[in-house]
């Protein structure tokens, strides 16, 4: 990784910690209960309930938690209706950030987002401030890495792969998470999560720690909302 860090890298060593405290099946719970909403509680019809339920799983979160997540989607399980929302903005360095939420309270999330904002020197923009410096790929992190299970994601089609620290990541076109998912187990990949994100189109490096540190605290401080459920940066942080 050159010496360098993604976000992505980042928050997802960061989710192994928010399992244990309970946040990831927060997350993931939310984003079953949305897909189930948009497209109903069968995942078998419902590719993106599909795909979030696979996440769910592959995170170890039981199976009534699941079941509880897909009712409360199609009002089965009652409570406030529950909605989709999308923030983009500036953080510190001038690093862009999309960060989408599921919430029963779009005023309440909104007043949080643009706090934390504020607080860690960062500025919320509007639609469209700073989406297009993204792509909307699908990301697969496995906690192994082998010759063989990259030539394996590179033969299923993969975008890009990239050794870290702690396995390896692949990049694909939207379409084909789950198939490239799927390819990597069955090759033996420890498969973590699989998710579809924001990719940034280019990376933007800081010009000094302070302005590092600032940003790391204020996306840390999203994604510790339990309303965010996704959150993507151009940063390039150094190690």
């Amino acid at each position: 990784m050159s010496g360098h860090s993604k976000w992505s890298t980042i928050k997802h060593q960061k989710g192994a910690a928010d399992a244990k405290r309970g946040k990831v099946f927060s997350k993931l719970a939310s984003d079953i209960a949305l897909a189930a909403r948009e497209g109903g509680g069968k995942p078998e019809f419902n590719n993106r309930l599909r795909l979030a339920v696979a996440s769910a799983k592959a995170a170890n979160m039981p199976k009534d938690n699941i079941d509880r997540a897909i009712k409360r989607g199609t009002g089965e399980g009652g409570g406030a209706r529950i909605e989709e929302t999308l923030f983009e903005g500036y953080g510190p360095g001038g690093i862009a950030i999309m960060a989408g939420a599921v919430t029963d309270n779009r005023n309440r999330t909104n007043s949080e987002v643009r706090t934390l904002f504020t607080k860690h020197g960062g500025h919320l923009g509007g639609s469209g401030a700073v989406s297009y410096l993204f792509d909307k790929k699908g990301l697969i992190h496995s906690a192994n890495y082998s010759d063989e299970l990259e030539l394996a994601a590179i033969d299923e089609g993969a975008l890009d792969t990239e050794k870290t620290d702690n396995g390896f990541e692949v990049t694909t076109a939207p379409t084909e998470l789950m198939k490239i998912t799927q390819a990597l187990q069955q090759a033996g990949a420890e498969v973590t999560s699989h998710t579809l994100t924001w990719v940034p189109k280019t990376t933007v490096a800081f010009q000094n720690p302070d302005q590092q540190k600032q940003a790391l605290s204020l996306l840390h401080a999203l994604d510790d909302l339990d309303d965010i459920i996704e959150l993507s940066s151009n940063a390039e942080f150094s190690k």
